[in-house]
Protein backbone atom coordinates (compact mmCIF):
# COMPACT_ATOMS: atom_id res chain seq x y z
CA UNK A 1 0.00 0.00 0.00
CA UNK A 2 1.42 3.47 -0.78
CA UNK A 3 3.35 5.55 1.85
CA UNK A 4 -0.20 7.82 2.24
CA UNK A 5 -2.49 5.05 2.13
CA UNK A 6 -4.46 3.51 5.33
CA UNK A 7 -1.93 1.31 6.86
CA UNK A 8 -3.37 -0.36 9.82
CA UNK A 9 -0.66 -1.83 12.55
CA UNK A 10 1.98 0.37 11.52
CA UNK A 11 4.35 -0.14 14.56
CA UNK A 12 4.07 -3.77 13.96
CA UNK A 13 5.68 -4.14 10.43
CA UNK A 14 8.22 -6.13 10.40
CA UNK A 15 7.63 -7.58 13.97
CA UNK A 16 9.88 -10.42 14.59
CA UNK A 17 9.03 -12.82 17.44
CA UNK A 18 11.84 -12.78 19.33
CA UNK A 19 11.32 -9.16 20.36
CA UNK A 20 8.13 -10.73 22.22
CA UNK A 21 9.83 -11.71 25.88
CA UNK A 22 11.12 -8.16 26.25
CA UNK A 23 8.06 -6.16 25.17
CA UNK A 24 5.99 -8.47 27.55
CA UNK A 25 8.44 -7.33 30.16
CA UNK A 26 7.44 -3.58 29.03
CA UNK A 27 4.00 -4.77 28.93
CA UNK A 28 4.12 -5.71 32.50
CA UNK A 29 5.56 -2.31 33.50
CA UNK A 30 2.43 -0.81 31.96
CA UNK A 31 -0.08 -2.86 33.11
CA UNK A 32 1.57 -2.11 36.91
CA UNK A 33 1.36 1.59 36.20
CA UNK A 34 -1.83 1.87 34.48
CA UNK A 35 -3.75 -0.36 36.47
CA UNK A 36 -4.51 1.73 39.41
CA UNK A 37 -4.84 4.64 37.24
CA UNK A 38 -7.72 2.95 34.96
CA UNK A 39 -9.56 1.56 37.99
CA UNK A 40 -9.58 5.41 39.86
CA UNK A 41 -10.58 7.47 36.22
CA UNK A 42 -13.30 5.10 35.99
CA UNK A 43 -14.53 6.01 39.40
CA UNK A 44 -13.61 9.78 38.09
CA UNK A 45 -16.01 9.10 34.66
CA UNK A 46 -18.69 8.36 37.04
CA UNK A 47 -18.51 4.62 35.57
CA UNK A 48 -17.84 1.00 36.98
CA UNK A 49 -14.22 -0.40 37.35
CA UNK A 50 -14.72 -2.58 34.95
CA UNK A 51 -15.66 0.04 32.31
CA UNK A 52 -11.87 1.56 32.92
CA UNK A 53 -9.85 -1.57 32.06
CA UNK A 54 -12.44 -1.69 28.76
CA UNK A 55 -11.22 1.41 27.90
CA UNK A 56 -7.80 0.55 28.33
CA UNK A 57 -8.13 -2.27 26.16
CA UNK A 58 -10.17 -0.52 23.37
CA UNK A 59 -7.55 2.28 23.70
CA UNK A 60 -4.92 -0.48 22.87
CA UNK A 61 -6.42 -2.45 20.39
CA UNK A 62 -7.83 0.69 18.36
CA UNK A 63 -4.71 3.40 18.40
CA UNK A 64 -2.77 -0.13 17.69
CA UNK A 65 -4.64 -0.50 14.40
CA UNK A 66 -4.66 2.65 13.45
CA UNK A 67 -2.18 5.17 14.83
CA UNK A 68 1.05 6.00 13.80
CA UNK A 69 3.02 6.59 16.64
CA UNK A 70 4.82 3.24 17.49
CA UNK A 71 4.63 3.17 21.49
CA UNK A 72 2.25 5.92 22.27
CA UNK A 73 -0.67 4.45 25.10
CA UNK A 74 -3.48 5.41 24.79
CA UNK A 75 -6.18 4.39 27.60
CA UNK A 76 -9.19 6.12 30.29
CA UNK A 77 -7.30 9.42 31.19
CA UNK A 78 -8.24 11.67 34.06
CA UNK A 79 -8.33 14.86 31.78
CA UNK A 80 -11.27 14.33 29.75
CA UNK A 81 -12.87 12.11 32.57
CA UNK A 82 -14.12 14.94 34.65
CA UNK A 83 -15.06 17.12 31.38
CA UNK A 84 -17.88 14.63 30.31
CA UNK A 85 -19.18 13.27 33.73
CA UNK A 86 -20.96 16.00 34.35
CA UNK A 87 -23.05 16.66 31.58
CA UNK A 88 -23.28 12.84 30.94
CA UNK A 89 -24.98 12.82 34.61
CA UNK A 90 -27.45 16.04 33.74
CA UNK A 91 -28.60 13.75 30.94
CA UNK A 92 -29.15 10.59 33.07
CA UNK A 93 -30.36 11.27 35.86
CA UNK A 94 -29.85 8.52 38.72
CA UNK A 95 -30.70 5.44 35.87
CA UNK A 96 -27.44 4.25 36.00
CA UNK A 97 -27.95 2.11 32.53
CA UNK A 98 -28.70 5.35 30.75
CA UNK A 99 -25.11 7.22 31.92
CA UNK A 100 -23.54 4.11 30.79
CA UNK A 101 -25.24 4.24 27.16
CA UNK A 102 -24.33 8.30 27.08
CA UNK A 103 -21.17 7.64 28.05
CA UNK A 104 -20.78 4.95 25.05
CA UNK A 105 -22.35 6.88 22.73
CA UNK A 106 -19.86 10.14 23.67
CA UNK A 107 -16.88 7.86 22.88
CA UNK A 108 -18.25 7.10 20.02
CA UNK A 109 -18.74 11.03 19.01
CA UNK A 110 -15.55 11.96 20.20
CA UNK A 111 -14.36 8.93 18.14
CA UNK A 112 -16.21 10.14 14.73
CA UNK A 113 -14.36 13.96 15.39
CA UNK A 114 -11.17 12.47 15.54
CA UNK A 115 -11.04 10.54 13.11
CA UNK A 116 -12.40 13.19 10.41
CA UNK A 117 -10.09 15.35 11.43
CA UNK A 118 -7.78 12.64 11.19
CA UNK A 119 -8.53 11.68 7.69
CA UNK A 120 -8.59 15.57 6.61
CA UNK A 121 -5.21 15.45 8.21
CA UNK A 122 -5.67 18.71 10.60
CA UNK A 123 -2.92 17.69 12.81
CA UNK A 124 -2.48 21.87 12.98
CA UNK A 125 -5.70 22.21 14.92
CA UNK A 126 -4.10 20.90 17.80
CA UNK A 127 -1.53 24.26 17.84
CA UNK A 128 -4.76 26.41 18.06
CA UNK A 129 -4.36 25.84 22.36
CA UNK A 130 -1.75 28.09 23.39
CA UNK A 131 0.56 26.84 26.53
CA UNK A 132 -0.88 29.33 29.41
CA UNK A 133 -4.17 28.44 28.47
CA UNK A 134 -3.54 24.71 28.83
CA UNK A 135 -1.70 24.70 32.20
CA UNK A 136 -4.42 26.98 33.19
CA UNK A 137 -7.59 24.80 32.31
CA UNK A 138 -5.39 21.58 33.59
CA UNK A 139 -4.98 23.55 36.95
CA UNK A 140 -8.57 23.83 37.17
CA UNK A 141 -9.39 20.65 36.52
CA UNK A 142 -7.14 19.55 38.80
CA UNK A 143 -8.13 21.43 41.44
CA UNK A 144 -11.82 19.99 40.63
CA UNK A 145 -10.32 16.54 41.05
CA UNK A 146 -9.15 17.45 44.48
CA UNK A 147 -12.33 18.65 45.53
CA UNK A 148 -14.35 15.51 44.04
CA UNK A 149 -11.86 13.35 45.61
CA UNK A 150 -10.12 14.62 49.03
CA UNK A 151 -13.10 13.85 51.05
CA UNK A 152 -13.07 10.13 49.91
CA UNK A 153 -9.52 9.82 50.44
CA UNK A 154 -9.71 11.34 54.25
CA UNK A 155 -13.07 9.72 55.22
CA UNK A 156 -14.55 13.00 55.46
CA UNK A 157 -18.74 13.45 54.99
CA UNK A 158 -19.24 15.89 52.11
CA UNK A 159 -22.18 16.38 50.10
CA UNK A 160 -22.32 17.62 46.39
CA UNK A 161 -22.12 20.96 45.56
CA UNK A 162 -20.12 23.68 43.63
CA UNK A 163 -16.32 23.07 43.79
CA UNK A 164 -15.51 25.74 46.14
CA UNK A 165 -18.65 24.80 48.25
CA UNK A 166 -17.13 21.16 48.34
CA UNK A 167 -13.90 22.12 49.69
CA UNK A 168 -15.33 24.61 52.12
CA UNK A 169 -17.34 21.73 53.80
CA UNK A 170 -13.85 19.51 53.46
CA UNK A 171 -12.35 22.03 55.96
CA UNK A 172 -15.16 22.43 57.70
CA UNK A 173 -16.20 18.59 58.61
CA UNK A 174 -12.17 17.45 58.74
CA UNK A 175 -12.18 16.92 62.40
CA UNK A 176 -15.52 14.36 61.42
CA UNK A 177 -12.62 11.94 59.07
CA UNK A 178 -12.25 8.51 59.58
CA UNK A 179 -8.70 8.07 60.80
CA UNK A 180 -8.70 4.71 59.28
CA UNK A 181 -9.56 5.79 55.86
CA UNK A 182 -7.63 9.00 56.58
CA UNK A 183 -4.52 6.79 57.08
CA UNK A 184 -4.98 4.59 54.03
CA UNK A 185 -5.76 7.46 51.99
CA UNK A 186 -2.40 9.13 53.03
CA UNK A 187 -0.65 6.20 52.90
CA UNK A 188 -1.08 5.24 49.43
CA UNK A 189 -0.36 9.23 47.91
CA UNK A 190 2.53 9.37 49.93
CA UNK A 191 3.49 5.74 48.33
CA UNK A 192 2.78 6.94 44.95
CA UNK A 193 4.65 9.88 45.35
CA UNK A 194 7.71 8.66 46.50
CA UNK A 195 7.61 5.94 43.39
CA UNK A 196 6.74 8.64 40.95
CA UNK A 197 8.46 7.96 37.32
CA UNK A 198 9.61 11.36 35.67
CA UNK A 199 7.97 11.43 32.51
CA UNK A 200 11.06 12.07 30.45
CA UNK A 201 13.68 10.23 32.29
CA UNK A 202 15.05 6.87 31.03
CA UNK A 203 16.86 6.98 34.93
CA UNK A 204 13.66 7.10 36.98
CA UNK A 205 11.99 4.72 39.54
CA UNK A 206 10.66 1.75 38.14
CA UNK A 207 8.84 0.83 41.45
CA UNK A 208 4.85 1.24 40.56
CA UNK A 209 3.92 2.91 44.21
CA UNK A 210 0.57 3.32 42.85
CA UNK A 211 -0.06 -0.34 42.72
CA UNK A 212 2.08 -1.12 45.52
CA UNK A 213 -0.07 0.84 47.24
CA UNK A 214 -3.30 -0.25 46.06
CA UNK A 215 -2.11 -3.74 47.48
CA UNK A 216 -0.94 -2.73 50.76
CA UNK A 217 -3.87 -1.02 51.66
CA UNK A 218 -6.25 -4.04 50.06
CA UNK A 219 -3.83 -6.71 52.61
CA UNK A 220 -4.60 -4.09 55.16
CA UNK A 221 -8.41 -4.56 54.74
CA UNK A 222 -8.44 -7.98 54.45
CA UNK A 223 -6.10 -9.23 57.24
CA UNK A 224 -7.89 -6.57 59.94
CA UNK A 225 -11.19 -6.41 58.65
CA UNK A 226 -11.21 -2.98 58.17
CA UNK A 227 -14.63 -2.55 56.56
CA UNK A 228 -15.93 -2.75 60.01
CA UNK A 229 -14.13 0.58 60.82
CA UNK A 230 -16.02 2.21 58.59
CA UNK A 231 -13.68 2.01 55.40
CA UNK A 232 -15.31 1.69 51.86
CA UNK A 233 -14.13 -1.06 49.93
CA UNK A 234 -14.02 -1.21 45.66
CA UNK A 235 -15.82 -5.01 45.75
CA UNK A 236 -14.98 -7.44 43.37
CA UNK A 237 -14.37 -6.79 39.66
CA UNK A 238 -16.03 -8.87 37.20
CA UNK A 239 -13.93 -9.81 33.64
CA UNK A 240 -14.69 -6.88 31.50
CA UNK A 241 -16.85 -8.22 28.98
CA UNK A 242 -17.81 -5.98 25.99
CA UNK A 243 -21.34 -4.68 25.38
CA UNK A 244 -23.62 -3.05 23.11
CA UNK A 245 -23.96 -0.26 25.97
CA UNK A 246 -26.67 1.96 23.30
CA UNK A 247 -29.76 1.15 24.04
CA UNK A 248 -32.31 3.52 24.73
CA UNK A 249 -30.07 6.38 22.97
CA UNK A 250 -32.44 9.10 21.03
CA UNK A 251 -31.28 11.93 18.09
CA UNK A 252 -31.92 14.54 20.91
CA UNK A 253 -29.03 12.59 23.06
CA UNK A 254 -26.39 12.91 20.22
CA UNK A 255 -27.66 16.85 19.80
CA UNK A 256 -26.75 17.30 23.34
CA UNK A 257 -23.94 15.02 23.72
CA UNK A 258 -22.68 16.69 20.58
CA UNK A 259 -20.73 20.23 22.16
CA UNK A 260 -19.04 17.78 24.99
CA UNK A 261 -17.63 15.98 22.16
CA UNK A 262 -16.20 18.45 20.45
CA UNK A 263 -14.46 20.13 23.89
CA UNK A 264 -13.27 16.38 24.70
CA UNK A 265 -12.19 15.78 21.23
CA UNK A 266 -9.84 19.32 21.36
CA UNK A 267 -8.59 18.19 24.17
CA UNK A 268 -7.78 15.06 23.29
CA UNK A 269 -5.77 16.48 19.86
CA UNK A 270 -4.08 18.88 22.19
CA UNK A 271 -2.72 15.84 24.30
CA UNK A 272 -1.97 13.34 21.45
CA UNK A 273 0.23 16.16 20.17
CA UNK A 274 2.05 16.69 23.46
CA UNK A 275 2.68 12.72 24.34
CA UNK A 276 3.74 12.37 20.40
CA UNK A 277 5.86 14.87 20.33
CA UNK A 278 7.53 14.55 24.20
CA UNK A 279 8.25 11.39 23.00
CA UNK A 280 9.35 10.98 19.67
CA UNK A 281 9.94 7.24 17.71
CA UNK A 282 13.27 6.82 16.52
CA UNK A 283 13.42 7.14 13.00
CA UNK A 284 9.90 7.74 12.53
CA UNK A 285 8.16 11.02 11.14
CA UNK A 286 5.85 12.95 13.02
CA UNK A 287 2.52 11.68 11.67
CA UNK A 288 -0.08 13.72 14.44
CA UNK A 289 -3.11 13.61 12.12
CA UNK A 290 -2.56 10.07 12.22
CA UNK A 291 -2.32 9.42 15.49
CA UNK A 292 -5.64 11.78 15.90
CA UNK A 293 -7.33 8.56 13.84
CA UNK A 294 -5.68 6.10 16.19
CA UNK A 295 -7.01 7.98 19.41
CA UNK A 296 -10.30 8.07 17.51
CA UNK A 297 -10.12 4.49 16.08
CA UNK A 298 -9.92 3.36 20.37
CA UNK A 299 -12.89 5.84 21.26
CA UNK A 300 -14.98 4.28 18.82
CA UNK A 301 -14.14 0.90 19.92
CA UNK A 302 -14.39 2.08 23.69
CA UNK A 303 -17.79 3.33 22.60
CA UNK A 304 -18.41 -0.23 21.07
CA UNK A 305 -17.16 -2.35 23.96
CA UNK A 306 -19.57 0.08 26.26
CA UNK A 307 -16.57 1.95 27.78
CA UNK A 308 -16.25 4.99 27.76
CA UNK A 309 -13.89 7.97 26.34
CA UNK A 310 -10.27 7.73 25.85
CA UNK A 311 -6.94 9.46 25.36
CA UNK A 312 -3.52 9.34 24.99
CA UNK A 313 -1.52 9.15 28.39
CA UNK A 314 1.71 10.90 29.01
CA UNK A 315 2.55 8.96 32.10
CA UNK A 316 1.84 5.37 30.67
CA UNK A 317 3.46 6.67 27.59
CA UNK A 318 6.54 7.26 29.32
CA UNK A 319 6.54 4.40 31.53
CA UNK A 320 6.61 2.06 27.75
CA UNK A 321 9.67 4.75 26.80
CA UNK A 322 11.65 4.13 30.04
CA UNK A 323 11.55 0.58 29.51
CA UNK A 324 12.14 0.31 26.35
CA UNK A 325 8.95 -0.32 24.52
CA UNK A 326 9.21 0.20 20.92
CA UNK A 327 6.02 -0.84 19.51
CA UNK A 328 2.21 -1.20 20.35
CA UNK A 329 2.92 -4.76 20.75
CA UNK A 330 3.25 -3.69 24.51
CA UNK A 331 0.08 -1.74 24.69
CA UNK A 332 -1.21 -5.12 23.35
CA UNK A 333 0.40 -6.96 25.45
CA UNK A 334 -0.78 -5.08 28.61
CA UNK A 335 -4.67 -5.26 27.43
CA UNK A 336 -4.51 -9.04 27.55
CA UNK A 337 -2.85 -8.95 30.60
CA UNK A 338 -5.49 -6.65 32.16
CA UNK A 339 -8.24 -8.88 31.25
CA UNK A 340 -6.82 -12.14 32.36
CA UNK A 341 -5.99 -10.69 35.82
CA UNK A 342 -9.25 -9.19 36.22
CA UNK A 343 -10.90 -12.78 35.21
CA UNK A 344 -8.97 -14.80 37.51
CA UNK A 345 -8.25 -12.58 40.35
CA UNK A 346 -10.91 -9.93 40.09
CA UNK A 347 -12.73 -10.85 43.38
CA UNK A 348 -9.04 -9.98 45.28
CA UNK A 349 -10.41 -6.18 44.52
CA UNK A 350 -12.99 -6.86 46.74
CA UNK A 351 -10.90 -5.49 49.38
CA UNK A 352 -9.51 -2.48 47.42
CA UNK A 353 -10.46 0.85 49.92
CA UNK A 354 -12.01 3.47 47.93
CA UNK A 355 -9.75 6.22 49.41
CA UNK A 356 -6.73 4.58 47.83
CA UNK A 357 -8.57 4.91 44.55
CA UNK A 358 -9.16 8.42 45.82
CA UNK A 359 -5.64 9.02 46.59
CA UNK A 360 -4.39 7.96 43.35
CA UNK A 361 -6.91 10.80 41.71
CA UNK A 362 -5.36 12.95 43.84
CA UNK A 363 -1.62 11.87 42.55
CA UNK A 364 -2.88 13.03 39.51
CA UNK A 365 -4.58 16.15 40.52
CA UNK A 366 -1.09 17.26 41.42
CA UNK A 367 0.67 16.03 38.57
CA UNK A 368 -1.17 17.92 36.18
CA UNK A 369 -1.57 21.01 38.25
CA UNK A 370 1.99 22.44 36.74
CA UNK A 371 3.14 24.63 39.24
CA UNK A 372 6.90 25.07 37.80
CA UNK A 373 5.40 25.58 34.41
CA UNK A 374 2.93 28.20 35.96
CA UNK A 375 6.40 30.20 37.26
CA UNK A 376 8.48 29.62 34.56
CA UNK A 377 5.49 31.47 32.71
CA UNK A 378 5.07 34.13 35.21
CA UNK A 379 9.00 34.68 34.69
CA UNK A 380 9.19 35.06 31.11
CA UNK A 381 5.76 35.04 29.57
CA UNK A 382 4.90 38.91 31.12
CA UNK A 383 1.33 38.61 31.19
CA UNK A 384 0.47 35.74 30.00
CA UNK A 385 0.40 34.41 33.46
CA UNK A 386 -3.04 35.88 33.67
CA UNK A 387 -4.03 33.31 30.91
CA UNK A 388 -3.10 30.83 32.91
CA UNK A 389 -5.20 32.58 35.93
CA UNK A 390 -8.26 33.48 33.52
CA UNK A 391 -8.42 29.46 32.33
CA UNK A 392 -8.02 28.17 35.88
CA UNK A 393 -10.76 30.50 37.14
CA UNK A 394 -13.04 29.68 34.56
CA UNK A 395 -12.46 25.87 34.60
CA UNK A 396 -13.41 26.18 38.73
CA UNK A 397 -16.00 28.64 38.46
CA UNK A 398 -18.60 27.11 35.94
CA UNK A 399 -19.41 23.63 34.80
CA UNK A 400 -16.10 21.80 33.68
CA UNK A 401 -16.91 20.91 30.38
CA UNK A 402 -18.29 24.84 30.01
CA UNK A 403 -15.25 25.83 31.50
CA UNK A 404 -12.90 24.16 29.43
CA UNK A 405 -14.87 25.51 26.13
CA UNK A 406 -14.51 29.12 27.46
CA UNK A 407 -10.59 28.55 27.93
CA UNK A 408 -10.53 26.69 24.03
CA UNK A 409 -12.23 30.36 23.20
CA UNK A 410 -9.79 32.40 25.32
CA UNK A 411 -6.74 30.56 23.80
CA UNK A 412 -8.18 31.52 20.27
CA UNK A 413 -9.13 35.21 21.76
CA UNK A 414 -5.42 35.72 23.07
CA UNK A 415 -4.37 34.27 19.26
CA UNK A 416 -6.30 36.66 17.21
CA UNK A 417 -5.33 39.81 19.40
CA UNK A 418 -1.53 39.21 18.98
CA UNK A 419 -2.32 39.11 15.23
CA UNK A 420 -4.75 41.74 15.26
CA UNK A 421 -2.31 43.99 17.50
CA UNK A 422 0.99 43.33 16.38
CA UNK A 423 4.67 44.95 16.99
CA UNK A 424 4.82 47.82 14.70
CA UNK A 425 8.56 49.29 15.21
CA UNK A 426 10.66 52.29 14.01
CA UNK A 427 14.07 50.85 12.67
CA UNK A 428 17.56 51.93 13.09
CA UNK A 429 20.55 51.63 11.48
CA UNK A 430 23.17 49.72 13.90
CA UNK A 431 26.42 52.08 13.78
CA UNK A 432 28.74 50.96 11.73
CA UNK A 433 27.04 48.99 9.78
CA UNK A 434 24.34 48.26 6.62
CA UNK A 435 21.59 46.68 8.98
CA UNK A 436 18.47 47.97 10.01
CA UNK A 437 17.30 46.81 13.68
CA UNK A 438 14.76 47.44 16.69
CA UNK A 439 16.01 49.97 18.98
CA UNK A 440 17.04 48.30 21.87
CA UNK A 441 19.35 44.95 22.96
CA UNK A 442 20.76 43.20 20.02
CA UNK A 443 23.63 40.67 19.91
CA UNK A 444 26.99 41.16 18.36
CA UNK A 445 29.13 39.10 16.40
CA UNK A 446 30.13 39.24 12.92
CA UNK A 447 27.76 41.99 11.96
CA UNK A 448 28.77 42.90 8.87
CA UNK A 449 27.79 39.41 7.61
CA UNK A 450 24.26 39.79 9.20
CA UNK A 451 25.30 37.74 12.22
CA UNK A 452 24.04 39.53 15.16
CA UNK A 453 25.81 38.48 18.43
CA UNK A 454 24.61 39.53 22.17
CA UNK A 455 25.18 43.33 23.57
CA UNK A 456 24.01 46.67 23.61
CA UNK A 457 24.19 48.41 20.27
CA UNK A 458 23.86 51.65 22.01
CA UNK A 459 21.93 54.94 20.39
CA UNK A 460 21.11 53.56 16.86
CA UNK A 461 21.42 55.52 13.11
CA UNK A 462 18.56 57.58 11.74
CA UNK A 463 18.35 59.44 8.70
CA UNK A 464 16.89 63.14 8.03
CA UNK A 465 13.36 62.80 6.95
CA UNK A 466 13.57 58.98 6.60
CA UNK A 467 11.37 56.26 8.31
CA UNK A 468 12.17 53.06 8.24
CA UNK A 469 8.77 51.07 9.63
CA UNK A 470 8.31 47.05 10.50
CA UNK A 471 4.89 45.30 11.43
CA UNK A 472 5.59 42.15 12.05
CA UNK A 473 3.06 40.29 11.40
CA UNK A 474 0.55 39.34 8.59
CA UNK A 475 -1.26 41.79 7.11
CA UNK A 476 -4.71 41.28 7.46
CA UNK A 477 -8.62 42.63 7.74
CA UNK A 478 -7.81 42.17 11.58
CA UNK A 479 -4.56 44.40 12.28
CA UNK A 480 -4.53 46.67 9.05
CA UNK A 481 -5.96 49.46 10.70
CA UNK A 482 -4.14 49.34 13.51
CA UNK A 483 -0.79 49.22 11.38
CA UNK A 484 -1.52 52.32 8.88
CA UNK A 485 -2.46 54.22 12.14
CA UNK A 486 1.00 53.23 13.81
CA UNK A 487 2.75 54.06 10.50
CA UNK A 488 0.79 57.19 10.75
CA UNK A 489 1.31 58.17 14.14
CA UNK A 490 5.04 57.16 13.44
CA UNK A 491 5.18 59.83 10.74
CA UNK A 492 3.80 62.03 13.34
CA UNK A 493 6.28 61.87 15.67
CA UNK A 494 9.45 62.14 13.45
CA UNK A 495 11.02 65.71 14.43
CA UNK A 496 12.18 66.50 10.58
CA UNK A 497 9.21 65.96 7.52
CA UNK A 498 9.08 62.79 6.39
CA UNK A 499 9.87 62.06 2.66
CA UNK A 500 10.76 58.38 2.55
CA UNK A 501 8.94 55.43 4.37
CA UNK A 502 10.27 52.13 3.97
CA UNK A 503 8.29 49.46 4.82
CA UNK A 504 10.62 46.74 6.04
CA UNK A 505 8.43 43.46 5.53
CA UNK A 506 10.44 40.90 6.81
CA UNK A 507 8.14 40.10 9.97
CA UNK A 508 5.07 39.83 7.18
CA UNK A 509 4.45 36.04 5.85
CA UNK A 510 1.04 36.92 4.25
CA UNK A 511 -1.13 39.73 3.04
CA UNK A 512 -5.08 39.17 2.12
CA UNK A 513 -6.73 41.08 0.22
CA UNK A 514 -8.39 43.72 3.17
CA UNK A 515 -4.94 44.42 4.01
CA UNK A 516 -3.64 45.16 0.66
CA UNK A 517 -6.63 47.09 -0.25
CA UNK A 518 -5.63 49.68 2.72
CA UNK A 519 -2.09 49.26 2.15
CA UNK A 520 -2.82 50.68 -1.20
CA UNK A 521 -5.27 53.52 0.09
CA UNK A 522 -2.85 54.59 2.63
CA UNK A 523 0.39 54.57 -0.07
CA UNK A 524 -1.47 57.06 -2.17
CA UNK A 525 -2.69 59.28 0.53
CA UNK A 526 1.30 59.34 1.54
CA UNK A 527 2.28 59.98 -2.12
CA UNK A 528 -0.55 62.88 -2.55
CA UNK A 529 1.33 64.24 0.61
CA UNK A 530 4.95 64.20 -1.09
CA UNK A 531 6.10 61.36 0.94
CA UNK A 532 7.38 58.33 -1.20
CA UNK A 533 7.12 54.78 -0.12
CA UNK A 534 9.25 51.84 -0.98
CA UNK A 535 8.94 48.00 -0.08
CA UNK A 536 11.84 45.91 1.58
CA UNK A 537 12.72 42.55 2.36
CA UNK A 538 9.38 40.99 1.77
CA UNK A 539 10.85 37.33 1.43
CA UNK A 540 8.06 35.53 2.14
CA UNK A 541 6.67 33.40 -0.72
CA UNK A 542 3.17 33.33 0.37
CA UNK A 543 3.25 37.16 0.79
CA UNK A 544 5.34 37.93 -2.71
CA UNK A 545 2.19 35.84 -4.21
CA UNK A 546 -0.32 37.49 -2.58
CA UNK A 547 0.78 41.03 -2.41
CA UNK A 548 1.40 40.49 -6.51
CA UNK A 549 -1.97 39.05 -7.28
CA UNK A 550 -3.93 41.73 -5.00
CA UNK A 551 -2.21 44.36 -6.75
CA UNK A 552 0.05 46.10 -3.89
CA UNK A 553 3.47 45.16 -5.84
CA UNK A 554 2.05 47.46 -8.94
CA UNK A 555 1.01 50.28 -6.54
CA UNK A 556 4.60 50.41 -4.82
CA UNK A 557 6.42 50.03 -8.07
CA UNK A 558 9.13 47.32 -8.95
CA UNK A 559 11.82 50.15 -9.08
CA UNK A 560 11.02 50.44 -5.21
CA UNK A 561 10.98 47.23 -4.40
CA UNK A 562 14.43 46.55 -2.39
CA UNK A 563 15.89 43.45 -0.83
CA UNK A 564 16.88 45.39 2.02
CA UNK A 565 15.91 48.89 3.66
CA UNK A 566 19.61 49.99 3.15
CA UNK A 567 19.59 49.52 -0.52
CA UNK A 568 16.38 51.05 -0.14
CA UNK A 569 17.78 54.17 1.49
CA UNK A 570 20.15 54.61 -0.59
CA UNK A 571 18.62 53.95 -4.12
CA UNK A 572 16.20 56.87 -3.31
CA UNK A 573 17.93 59.15 -0.73
CA UNK A 574 20.20 61.04 -3.69
CA UNK A 575 17.24 60.72 -5.55
CA UNK A 576 15.16 62.95 -3.21
CA UNK A 577 17.69 65.12 -3.22
CA UNK A 578 18.52 65.71 -6.60
CA UNK A 579 14.57 66.52 -6.84
CA UNK A 580 14.67 69.13 -3.54
CA UNK A 581 17.78 70.41 -6.11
Amino acid sequence: MAEGGLRLFHSLRGYRLAALPHDAVAGMMLLAIALPGQLATARLAGMPPESGLLAFVAGAIGFAAFGWHRFASVAADSTIAPIFAGSIAALAGTDPARYAALAALLALLVGAVLAIIGAARAGWIADLLSIPVTVGFLAGIAVQILAGQLPGMLGVPVGPGHVVVRLAALVRHLPEANPVTAVIGVGVLGATLATQIPWRSEAGSRIPGALVGLAAAGLAVWAFGLERRGVAVLGPLTAPVPRIALGGVRLDDVVALLPVALTVAFVCMMQTAAVTRSFPAPGESEEVSRDFGGVGAGNIVAGLLGAFAVDASPPSTAVVAAAGGRTQMVALVAAVAIVLLATLVGRAFAYVPVAALSAVLVFIAFRIFRLKEMIAIARGGGPEIFLVAASAGLVIALPIEMGVSFSVVLSLLHSIYAVARPDCVELERIPGTTIWWAPGEVEHGEIEHGEIGHGEIGHGEQEPGILVFAPAAPINFTNVHYIRARLEAAIAAKRAPVRLVVIDASGVDTIDYTGAAILRAAIGALRERGIDVALARLGAERAQRSAAVTGLLDTIGQARIFHSAEEAVRALRPRRSAERG
